[in-house]
């Protein structure tokens, strides 16, 4: 498994890691933004995370049959920790604002389902998959990461098996530092389009 330190060099080596004043998916405001996209468009270092990954991942989650990822973040992370453990992988996509499975994908009564995506803050994103999966009869048996980035103040109430747990500040609009108020937002996110 690879450490912290190998972990973070990864990260920034593939520009994953960014600094400024970013507006997050869950409104909250950072000075440090992690752009997963960046890491996965660079296989040949986000092997090496993923591996890591799906070896925690393996020691630390019970049993499980599907992967569900929320789109767009999470396809390529649970694509490839499927491949990397020989599962099957499906994702949920936005319609109207709701995640739904689309593209013929469903879930199985009392199929075990295991949710990942790249970054988890707040947990909202993972928690709307898995209120998706419950609503098939599936049950959850985890949450998988390659960044935690909740400083356990995720909205999760199970483990979150993560690759990294980054502790990053967040605030509000009206609890902004000084140094982030005289710095233009950006809405990198997602759901911010």
């Amino acid at each position: 498994m690879l450490s912290l330190e190998e972990s973070l060099k990864i990260l920034k080596e593939t520009n994953a890691l960014l600094e400024g004043h970013f507006i997050l998916s869950s409104g909250l405001h950072s000075p440090k933004y992690v752009q997963c996209a960046q890491l996965m468009s660079k296989p040949d270092k986000a092997k090496k995370i993923c591996e890591s990954l799906a070896e925690k991942i393996s020691n630390e989650s019970e049993n499980f049959d599907v992967i569900l990822s929320p789109a767009m973040g999470g396809i390529v992370i649970g694509y490839e920790i499927a491949r990397l453990l020989k599962k099957e992988t499906i994702f949920a996509e936005r319609v109207n604002g709701q995640f739904k499975l689309r593209r013929d994908f469903s879930l199985k009564k009392n199929e075990k389902v295991l949710i990942i995506e790249d970054v988890i803050t707040t947990g909202k994103s993972s928690l709307e998959c898995s209120k998706l999966a419950k609503d098939f009869g599936a049950s959850i048996v985890g949450y998988a990461c390659i960044i935690d980035r909740s400083n356990n103040k995720s909205l999760i109430k199970h483990k979150i098996i993560s690759q990294i747990q980054l502790n990053i500040p967040t605030y509000t609009e009206k609890n902004l530092p000084k140094n982030l108020s005289t710095i233009k937002a950006v809405k990198p996110g997602s759901r911010n389009l």
